[in-house]
């Protein structure tokens, strides 16, 4: 009689155990499916890579993202010396803006003499002879005339270029682009000019 009143609980309990201890102790076939494909080597370690090199706290993450930026801006100022499309900021990016640029960086500008005849102009106006202010005030006059002249001139010449070689493309902010490039001296561009004066974009 004594199974009676045996205790349903142990009795559970038990064979739980038991199950629990088996199928541990059970090795697994190695020809059985484990339910999941086997990552590959190059997979495998660039999670381990991911995962070592999560930032743990705040200041690694903040310190992880001043590092990022730091590389990128090298990148894109080496992009900048050397005309790598890949790096360039987006301003920059595209085979229309970078014939614009070539078209601009291939012949002579009157705009880009500006700073160093503003200088000598700068200079006589200073003088107290009042035939030189004069002539100073008319050089002013005469350059300003000059750049924007030239400046309508290569605007018109650069959009019909740019209808021609990129059709049915958006141009769109070209030709503006081209001609704030064309404001700044040769050696002081960015992007660095790819081409020489006179070669053809």
């Amino acid at each position: 009689m004594g199974f009676v009143f045996r205790s349903r609980a142990k009795e559970e309990k038990a064979p739980a155990d038991k199950a629990v201890v088996t199928d541990s102790k059970q090795p697994r076939d190695p020809q059985a499916p484990k339910g999941r494909p086997t990552p590959k080597r190059s997979e495998a370690q660039s999670q381990r890579r991911s995962v070592a090199n999560t930032p743990t706290t705040r200041k690694e993450a903040a310190k992880r993202q001043r590092e990022e930026r730091r590389q990128a801006l090298e990148r894109q100022r080496q992009a900048l010396a050397g005309g790598d499309e890949r790096y360039l900021p987006a301003r920059d990016k595209g085979p229309v803006r970078r014939f614009a640029r070539d078209w601009v960086d291939s012949r002579f500008n009157v705009a880009e003499f500006f700073l160093p005849l503003a200088v000598v102009i700068l200079v006589l106006s200073v003088v107290r002879v009042p035939s030189i202010q004069s002539l100073a005030l008319l050089l002013w006059l005469i350059v300003i005339v000059l750049i924007v002249l030239d400046a309508a001139v290569s605007g018109f010449r650069l959009k019909k270029r740019l209808k021609e070689r990129f059709p049915g493309e958006n141009t769109r902010g070209a030709v503006a682009y081209a001609l704030m490039r064309s404001l700044q001296m040769r050696r002081l561009r960015l992007p660095k000019p790819q081409v020489k004066r006179g070669e053809r974009p």
